[in-house]
C-alpha cells in the first residue's frame, strides 16, 4: 500500500501514523534525527542495554521464589489429636454418606504434630516454619495475593511517577526500598508481617521491572527493539531455571530470600552509571540535562560534534530556556485511538496470563516436583524462541493474533473435544479412554501455555511500542496491572479450593475471542519511530491486513457524525481552522485507488 499523507501532517510512516507539527522538530524526531546523528545504536546505548539485563535474573528470582517460599510439603502425622479424631468419627457417622468425604478430610487434619517433607530443595520454608497446613493453608494463599497486589500497585502508581520524575529517580527509590522490605520479609516473625512485607516488596519490585522495560525500549532504535527485548524475556527464564539449584544451596527459605534480595545493593551505582532517558529529557523539555546527555553520547559513540549537519545542537541551543513539561496517563481519557488500544493490549495481558494458569494446572494439577517446575520454564524458552520469526514474519499485529487464536483453539478443543470423547467415544474401556481424555487434554494444555505466554509477552512489548514516551511508564504500567490481575486468578482459585474452575476458564476462553476480533485494529509498529507526544500515539492509525480492505472503507464525509471526529485532539491538529478533510480520506488514511 503507498504511503499517503493527510492534510496538515507532515511526517508520515508507512502504517499511517502522524506526527504533530512543532516548531522544533528535529528534537522531537528521536529515532529518525537525534540517535542517528549520536552514533545510532553505539557501543553507548549497547552498554546501557547489557546493564538492564542484569537485574533481570535478580527480578526472575523474586518473581519464582513463590514455588520454594510457600511450597506445600509432603505431610505426614505422627502424633495425632486422639480427642479430637474421636469426635470426629462419631460426627462421621451420625452424618451419613452425604458429608463423608468432607468429614473424612477433616479427620486427616487432626493431628498435633506433624513430620514434613519438601520437594522444593529446601529443608524449611514458610509452610514448615509456621505449620501452614489444614486450618492454616489460607494463609499461604494470602501470601501469594499479596506479593501480587502489591505489584499491581506499584506499576499503576510508580509508572505514573516515571513520566512525571524520570525513570532514574523511580528507580533508585525501588531499589532502596526493595533492600529494605525485601530483607525484612526474612525476619518475619509471624505469617502477617511475612504477607504485609511481602506486599511491599511486590510494589517495589514492579516499579524496578517497569523502570528498566522502559529504559530498554527507549533506548534502542526500531530494528533493535523487540530483540534486546527478547533477549531480557530469556534471561528472566533464565533465573527461573536457576531458582531450584539455588534453593538448594540455601536449604533454609530465611537464607534464601536474603540471597535474593541482597544483589539489588549492586544496582545503587546505577544513579551514576545509568543516565536518565534522553528520549524523556527531550519531550518534558529537560533541555539543560538533554544537552548535557547529548555530548556525552556522542563522546562515548566517538562521534565528532564539532560539525553538525542536521543542526540538532543549534537547535538546541535556541530552546535552553523552556520550562519542563511533565504529562499524566490520565490524559489517555482524552484521546480516542490511543486509550482504546491500550485497553485492547490490557485485555490481551490479563487473558493471556489468566488463561495460562488454567492450562498449566491441567497439566500439574497441584504437582511440586522440579520436573514440572522445568517444563514450565522449557515452555517458555520455546515461546520466547518462536516469537522471534513470527513477529519477524508477521509483525507485532499478526504475531499478536496468530498466538491468540492458538490460544482460543487449544482452549476449545480442550473444554469441548474433551467432553465429546467422553461422551461419545467409541472406545467401551473406560480406562483406555480416560487416558486418551487425559494425553488429549496434556496436549492442548502445553499447546495453550505455548501460545499464552507468547501473548502476554508481546501484549507488553507492543504496549511499550504504541504508549508514546511523555506517558510510557503510565501505559506499560497499566498492561502490566493488568497481567498481574491474570496471574491473581491462580491464589483466588487455590482460595476457594478450584470451586468454579471450569467457569473461570470458560470466561477467560471468551475472552480470547473478543480479543481475535480487537487485535486487528491494532495499528502496525514493527520499524516504526516510538511516538514521542500524545498527539503521534493518537496519529497511530490502523493499517489493513487484507489488501482489498482499504477499498470497502467509508469515507470520514459518511462516518462524520458517528465518529464525531472533528472533536478529536489529532483531527484540531490536522487543521485547528475550518476541520475540513479530504473528500478521499478514510477513518484509516487516505482512500487509495
Amino acid at each position: 500500500m503507498d504511503a499517503v499523507q493527510l492534510d496538515g501532517l507532515n511526517p508520515l510512516a508507512e502504517n499511517g501514523n502522524v506526527s504533530q507539527p512543532e516548531p522544533h522538530k528535529r528534537l522531537s524526531q528521536v529515532d529518525t534525527v537525534v540517535l542517528p546523528f549520536l552514533g545510532g545504536f553505539g557501543r553507548y546505548q549497547r552498554r546501557l542495554v547489557a546493564l538492564t539485563w542484569i537485574p533481570a535474573f535478580l527480578i526472575s528470582f523474586s518473581q519464582f521464589s513463590d514455588h520454594f517460599l510457600l511450597g506445600q510439603p509432603e505431610r505426614k502425622c505422627v502424633r495425632p489429636d486422639l480427642n479430637r479424631t474421636s469426635s470426629a468419627i462419631f460426627d462421621l457417622i451420625a452424618t451419613g454418606n452425604d458429608a463423608a468425604a468432607e468429614s473424612s478430610n477433616a479427620t486427616a487434619c487432626m493431628c498435633s504434630e506433624w513430620r514434613f517433607e519438601l520437594q522444593s530443595g529446601l529443608q524449611q520454608n514458610v509452610v514448615t516454619k509456621w505449620t501452614l497446613v489444614c486450618d492454616g493453608e489460607w494463609k499461604v494463599h494470602i501470601a501469594k495475593f499479596s506479593l501480587l497486589v502489591g505489584s499491581i500497585f506499584g506499576y499503576l502508581l510508580m509508572g505514573a511517577m516515571a513520566d512525571w520524575l524520570g525513570r532514574i529517580p523511580v528507580l533508585l527509590v525501588s531499589v532502596l526500598s526493595v533492600l529494605v522490605f525485601g530483607l525484612a520479609v526474612a525476619f518475619s516473625v509471624d505469617m502477617a508481617m511475612f504477607s504485609t512485607l511481602r506486599f511491599f516488596e511486590g510494589f517495589c519490585l514492579a516499579a524496578i521491572r517497569l523502570s528498566l522495560y522502559v529504559l530498554r525500549i527507549e533506548l534502542c532504535l526500531p530494528t533493535w527493539r523487540f530483540s534486546m527485548t527478547m533477549i531480557a524475556s530469556l534471561i528472566i527464564v533464565g533465573g527461573q531455571l536457576l531458582m531450584p539449584g539455588l534453593a538448594a544451596l540455601c536449604r533454609d527459605w530465611q537464607i534464601l530470600q536474603i540471597v535474593i534480595i541482597a544483589p539489588f545493593v549492586l544496582m545503587l551505582p546505577y544513579v551514576w552509571m545509568f543516565p536518565e532517558s534522553l528520549r524523556w529529557l527531550l519531550v518534558t523539555q529537560h533541555y539543560q540535562r538533554a544537552k548535557r546527555q547529548m555530548y556525552r553520547i556522542a563522546q562515548s559513540n566517538s562521534v565528532d560534534t564539532a560539525t553538525d549537519p542536521s543542526g540538532i545542537l543549534s537547535e538546541l541551543e535556541t530552546e535552553l530556556q523552556q520550562k519542563p513539561k511533565t504529562s499524566c496517563v490520565t490524559q489517555l481519557t482524552g484521546t480516542r485511538n490511543l486509550w482504546k488500544n491500550t485497553v485492547v493490549l490490557c485485555v490481551n495481558s490479563l487473558t493471556g496470563y489468566g488463561i495460562h494458569h488454567c492450562f498449566a494446572r491441567s497439566v500439574l494439577e497441584g504437582s511440586t516436583s522440579h520436573l514440572h517446575y522445568y517444563a514450565l520454564a522449557a515452555i517458555a524458552i520455546a515461546s520466547c524462541m518462536v516469537l522471534f520469526p513470527v513477529v519477524g514474519g508477521f509483525g507485532r499485529r499478526g504475531g499478536l493474533l496468530t498466538f491468540m487464536i492458538i490460544t482460543a483453539l487449544a482452549s476449545l478443543l480442550q473444554l469441548g473435544l474433551l467432553n465429546l470423547i467422553g461422551k461419545y467415544s467409541l472406545f467401551h474401556d473406560a480406562v483406555l479412554r480416560d487416558t486418551l481424555n487425559q494425553r488429549f487434554s496434556y496436549a492442548f494444555s502445553i499447546i495453550g501455555m505455548f501460545s499464552s505466554h507468547a501473548v502476554s509477552t508481546l501484549s507488553i512489548f507492543y504496549c511499550a511500542e504504541i504508549t508514546p514516551t511523555v506517558i510510557r511508564g503510565g501505559g506499560v504500567g497499566l498492561v502490566l496491572a493488568s497481567a498481574g490481575f491474570g496471574m491473581l486468578t491462580a491464589p483466588l482459585m487455590e482460595l476457594h479450593n478450584q470451586k468454579g474452575f471450569f467457569l473461570h476458564h470458560v470466561i477467560l476462553t471468551c475472552c480470547t475471542l473478543l480479543c481475535i476480533i480487537c487485535i486487528p485494529l491494532l495499528p502496525e509498529t514493527a520499524g516504526q519511530p516510538l511516538p514521542e507526544t500524545i498527539a503521534e500515539g493518537e496519529g497511530l492509525l490502523r493499517r489493513p491486513i487484507l489488501p482489498g480492505e482499504q477499498h470497502h472503507l467509508l469515507a470520514r464525509t459518511e462516518v462524520r457524525e458517528y465518529s464525531r471526529v472533528q472533536d478529536t485532539p489529532l483531527h484540531q491538529v490536522v487543521n485547528p481552522g475550518n476541520g475540513s478533510v479530504p473528500s478521499n480520506s478514510t477513518a484509516n488514511g487516505v482512500r487509495t485507488s
